[in-house]
C-alpha cells in the first residue's frame, strides 16, 4: 500500500476512534449540572488556546487568513460545531449510545452528496462496505425493551450526521480551503466554531462555571481527542484519500464507545455485538484493501 495512502487510512482511523470518545467525556459534566451550551465552549475555547499556543510557539505556524480563505472556513466551522451541538443536544432525548450508532448514516450521505453534486463514482466495493458497516452499527443498537425511539432525538442526530457529512465534503471540494496547511484549518474551524456558543450564552453572560478537578479534566480532554486530534487527522485523511473513504473509516467510530463501554462502565459484551464489531471491521477492511486505479 502506497505510504500517501496507509497515511490517509490511519489518519481517518485515529479520527473515528477520537471522535468516538465525545460521550465518554461529555456524560459527567452533563451530570455535573453543566449545560450543552457551557460544555461545548470550554471544550472549544480549551481547545483553541492549546493549539493556538502550541501552533504559534512550538510548531512556527502562521495564522494568517486571506479574505477568500476567510469565509469558506467560517462556513465550515458552523457545520463542524452545529453538528456538534445537536448531536450533544440529542443526547437529551435518547441515550448517547444510540445517538452515536445513529449519527454513522454520515458515510452514506457523504457517499450520496459526492455522487450526485460531484459525480464520483460509487463502485461495488463501496456500496458493499457501506452495506457492511451500516448492518454492523444496526447490531450495535442496545436499545432498551419496550423503549421506543424518541423521534425529536433522531431527527436531531439525523442533523448532525447530516452537518458533519457536508464538512467532510467541503474541506475535499472547496478549493479555497484545498491548498491551506491542515494545522491552520483546524485551528481556525475550532475557532470559527467557538463563536456559535459564545452568542448562544449571550456573550457568556449565561456561562456555567466549572467547580470540580474531575470535571475540568473531562473538559480537557473533551478538548483534545474528539476536538484537536480529531479535527486534525481527519482533515488529513480527507485530502490523502477523499471524504467517502475517510466517511467509511468512521465506522470505527462507534466501537471505541464499545470499547469504553465494557471496560470503564461494565457494559455486557454480547454476540449481536461481537458480530456488529467483526461487520464494521469487515467493510473497513474492504475500503482499507480495495485495489485503486
Amino acid at each position: 500500500m502506497p505510504g500517501r495512502r496507509l497515511k490517509g487510512i490511519l489518519n481517518g482511523a485515529i479520527a473515528a476512534a477520537s471522535y468516538g470518545t465525545n460521550p465518554l467525556f461529555a456524560l459527567p459534566l452533563f451530570a455535573g449540572g453543566i449545560g450543552v451550551n457551557s460544555v461545548l465552549f470550554y471544550r472549544y475555547a480549551i481547545a483553541v488556546a492549546i493549539y493556538g499556543l502550541w501552533l504559534k510557539f512550538v510548531k512556527k505556524t502562521s495564522l494568517h487568513l486571506t479574505k477568500k480563505e476567510f469565509v469558506p472556513l467560517f462556513i465550515l466551522a458552523l457545520f463542524f460545531s452545529l453538528s456538534s451541538l445537536t448531536l450533544f443536544e440529542a443526547f437529551k432525548y435518547i441515550e448517547a449510545g444510540i445517538a452515536c450508532t445513529i449519527l454513522f448514516i454520515y458515510p452514506v450521505l457523504v457517499a450520496i452528496i459526492m455522487a450526485v453534486f460531484f459525480k464520483e463514482k460509487l463502485t461495488k466495493t463501496v456500496l458493499f462496505a457501506i452495506l457492511l458497516t451500516s448492518v454492523g452499527i444496526g447490531l450495535l443498537y442496545r436499545g432498551k425493551p419496550g423503549m421506543s425511539l424518541n423521534i425529536h432525538g433522531v431527527t436531531v442526530v439525523f442533523l448532525s450526521a447530516l452537518l458533519y457529512a457536508l464538512y467532510i465534503v467541503g474541506v475535499k471540494n472547496i478549493k479555497a480551503v484545498q491548498h491551506l496547511n491542515r494545522a491552520k484549518t483546524s485551528f481556525y474551524v475550532m475557532l470559527f466554531g467557538l463563536l456559535v456558543y459564545i452568542v448562544n450564552l449571550k456573550f457568556c453572560t449565561e456561562l456555567q462555571i466549572i467547580d470540580k478537578p474531575l470535571l475540568w479534566l473531562c473538559a480537557i480532554a473533551l478538548a483534545i481527542f474528539p476536538t484537536i486530534i480529531s479535527l486534525e487527522t481527519i482533515t488529513v485523511s480527507i485530502k490523502l484519500v477523499g471524504s467517502t473513504t475517510t466517511a467509511i473509516l468512521g465506522a470505527l467510530e462507534p466501537i471505541t464507545a464499545i470499547f469504553f463501554g465494557v471496560l470503564i462502565f461494565h457494559e455486557q459484551l454480547t454476540v449481536r455485538i461481537v458480530i456488529g464489531v467483526i461487520l464494521i471491521l469487515s467493510g473497513v477492511l474492504l475500503i482499507v484493501t480495495r485495489k485503486r486505479k
